[in-house]
């Protein structure tokens, strides 16, 4: 039985909440590998609509085992609230599990994040101001604290000590900014220890005998390849890998058990925050596909910058995630337009390139060169195979899964559950 990898193949926001529920119901386990409450995916059960901004989309599952891997940074404050939300709403958290590798997201690291921003200014990334850049940076500079050390109140207060040490030399002497207790963060942390006790566990082993006891698991990527942090457009990036090499490190599973790496794409373009976006639409069409497509963050409530679909990012998607499938979402988004423009290669210093430059200079420079394809008017939301789509809807998809180097193997014609095609399984 294999072990998948789903993940975004854009800027984020592709719809990877829809693509992991649906194949919810068909996996043992879907684990989380990177990221922190700055993701957000909405999944649609129904008549009921749920964010979920740090759980696995599984955990709408039942059956399905929801795992935060070790690479994950958890603000326990927003985990627990949305354990909360979801009881409240009918839905079995129980079943959740916790790495006990995974790094905590401290009141320090929120307040760092935010004034580290503003103090930016023009010259600002755009984070969220959760404390995640923060948190993975005390990771790599080893003074972490981890989930584990809420059990050990004598390692946790070492560690709080150690981290405030310097940081609050920063806060008060950069930022102007006054001191944080230690005792006060120290006893924050405690107060997570019980409630979060019933869902730590060493995940890695667990998830490595699953598939080797034939069950399957499903890797969920928060974010998109255009923001990794080694792979996107630096330094308006997220702090983690969510390509498909994160999945590894994010959950102590080798790469040669992964069997499918799939890649969510929208059948347009959007982004959120700062950094280059060739076809970005600072026009009417671009206001008509942030309203029909409700483009809004999930977890930010920003505006979603909107543009064509970008051909040459989703071939550098396959390339650097050894992309296996594409799942095409929000096709039904574009009905209405009579032609719409794809993005085949851009122009960069009177130059046609059609690889993703790899330098941020270029990209900053690159100019979208487009071919314009037929539209279509009629509604898709009740399509349920490729065959009953629009015939110009139809060559809209060959020609995106020509150009992008991978099959597209399912479509989202809707929000709703139900409201995809599937034209060949992921499993």
């Amino acid at each position: 039985m294999p072990a998948l990898v789903l993940l975004g193949a854009q800027w984020g926001d592709e719809g990877k909440g829809k693509a992991t529920d649906l194949l919810g119901g068909s996996v043992d386990y879907v684990v989380r590998y990177q990221g922190g409450n700055n993701a957000g995916h909405t999944v649609v059960v129904g008549d009921q609509k749920y964010a979920l901004h740090l759980l696995p989309s599984g955990i709408l599952s039942p059956g399905c085992t929801p795992v935060i891997g070790n690479g994950v940074v958890v603000d326990p404050s927003v985990l627990l609230s949305e354990l909360s939300g979801l009881d409240e709403r009918g839905v079995d958290t129980s079943k959740l599990l916790i790495s006990g590798n995974a790094h905590l997201i401290t009141p320090y690291h929120t307040t760092l994040d935010k004034v580290s921003e503003r103090f930016l200014g023009k010259r600002k990334i755009g984070t969220t101001g959760r404390g995640i850049g923060p948190a993975y940076a005390d990771k790599i500079n080893r003074v972490g604290i981890r989930v584990q050390d809420l059990f050990d109140e004598s390692i946790l207060r070492q560690k709080v000590e150690a981290a405030l040490d310097n940081k609050n030399q920063v806060l008060a002497k950069l930022y102007n900014r006054r001191a944080i207790a230690a005792d006060q963060v120290v006893e924050e942390l405690l107060g997570y220890a019980d409630p979060l006790s019933g869902y730590v566990a060493d995940t890695t082993l667990l998830l490595n005998n699953a598939i080797d006891q034939g069950q399957v698991v499903l890797f969920e990527g928060g974010q998109g390849t255009l923001l990794d942090v080694d792979h996107g457009t630096y330094p308006f990036v997220t702090s983690s890998n969510p390509t498909a090499g994160g999945a590894c490190t994010g959950t102590g599973v080798g790469p040669t058990k992964i069997n499918r790496v799939i890649g969510i794409l929208k059948a347009y373009t959007t982004r959120v925050g700062a950094g280059p976006f060739p076809t970005e639409l600072l026009d009417d069409d671009g206001e008509q596909l942030r309203t029909i497509g409700g483009e809004r963050g999930v977890t930010t409530g920003r505006d979603r910058r909107c543009g064509w679909f970008d051909a040459v990012i989703a071939r550098y998607a396959t390339r650097v995630n050894g992309l296996t499938d594409f799942f095409l979402t929000k096709l039904d988004v574009l009905t209405g337009w009579e032609r719409i423009p794809v993005c085949v290669a851009y122009e960069i210093d009177g130059k046609r390139v059609e690889e993703l430059p790899y330098s941020q200079t270029d990209f900053h420079h690159a100019k979208p060169i487009y071919e314009t394809l037929p539209g279509w008017s009629e509604d898709i939301t009740r399509a349920k195979t490729f065959d009953e789509l629009p015939k110009n809807a139809q060559k809209y998809v060959q020609a995106l899964e020509e150009m992008s180097g991978a099959p597209i193997s399912a479509i989202g014609v809707g929000p709703g559950r139900d409201e995809t095609i599937q034209i060949n399984s992921f499993l």
